[in-house]
């Protein structure tokens, strides 16, 4: 296969995917659900970024997708400032907190930094349950409808071409970032930090590197699913949230741009299946999830690679 075939093969099988199923959901319905697959698997791919390449934890980043979410409620509902100007507003404001933030933070390690990653969600969740003045606290918040040209952007079918286009957006940068100088020296500090400084790698400016770009990934996400649901609430800076999300990129396979898809539509999926069975919906999907973890060790996309890589050699 051509090299640059398979750089891309990634975003070439997303791109299948989003074109397709707009012939196979039948309904409304499905298409949201699809859409809300777009908004988690962004965020995945993203937190891949740092997690499966840079090889660090972070159990706060559903903070930056609540920073990029609440942007686009509180910016154009009390300040009047355009939707999708509160859009980029939110997305540079959680970069430029990732950035300050990470720099003390990146400097621990193991469990010390996946402890003060979860402090940062969780100081971000705080002020956004108690400024209930600007965001309505517990009870959550409006989003109010973006319009363009006064075009007003609406209706499952709408959102879920822009979730899809920025989900392919997102593969592309991610694919090329993998690929670049960058990228290989993220996979040194995963490998080794020592043998990443002993090669001359600025360890800690490529450690926050990955910091701020899935924190960007994560407050694009939590902006888009927020214009998609038209409301917001704090659960979406939540620690569950954040646990969520480093789930998916886990159960998809670290280091895998599919994956990280794979994994975002099992937890979305997943619930909105099982609902037949009622009040055991949490118990399957928990032995699911449990079962995946033991015999795909690696995660779901990487096990079946290497499934298939077998049999044919």
């Amino acid at each position: 296969m051509p090299a640059l075939l398979r750089r891309f093969l990634p975003v070439l099988i997303l791109l299948a995917l989003v074109v397709a199923l707009p012939f196979l959901l039948k309904s409304a319905y499905q298409l949201r659900v699809a859409t809300l697959v777009f908004t988690a698997g962004l965020t995945a791919i993203g937190l891949n970024i740092l997690m499966g390449h840079a090889g660090q934890v972070s159990l706060g980043h559903a903070g930056f997708g609540g920073i990029g979410a609440y942007a686009v409620a509180i910016l154009p509902t009390h300040y009047g400032i355009h939707p999708l100007a509160a859009f980029g507003l939110g997305v540079c404001a959680a970069g430029l907190l990732a950035y300050a933030v990470g720099r003390p933070i990146l400097r621990l390690r193991g469990h010390y930094l996946a402890v003060a990653t979860l402090g940062m969600g969780m100081l971000i969740a705080m002020v956004i349950q108690n400024q209930q003045g600007l965001t309505g606290g517990p009870d959550g918040m409006q989003v109010p409808r973006m319009e363009l040209f006064g075009w007003r952007v609406r209706g499952a079918e709408t959102w879920y071409w822009i979730c899809g286009g920025f989900l392919i957006l997102g593969a592309v940068l991610a694919v090329n970032l993998i690929d670049s100088p960058t990228g290989r020296a993220l996979r040194a500090v995963h490998d080794s930090e020592v043998a990443a400084r002993v090669l001359g790698i600025d360890v800690a400016r490529a450690k926050l590197t990955a910091f701020t770009i899935s924190a960007v990934y994560a407050a694009t996400g939590g902006a888009l699913l927020a214009f998609v649901n038209a409301f917001v609430t704090p659960d979406i800076a939540g620690f569950l949230h954040s646990v969520e999300l480093v789930t998916m990129v886990v159960l998809g396979g670290l280091g895998s741009v599919v994956g990280a898809v794979v994994g975002a539509t099992i937890l979305v999926v997943l619930p909105q299946v099982l609902t037949v069975f009622h009040e055991y919906e949490h118990l399957a999907i928990g032995l699911i999830m449990i079962g995946v973890m033991i015999f795909m060790r690696a995660g779901v996309v990487p096990t079946l690679i290497g499934l298939v890589r077998g049999r044919s050699a």
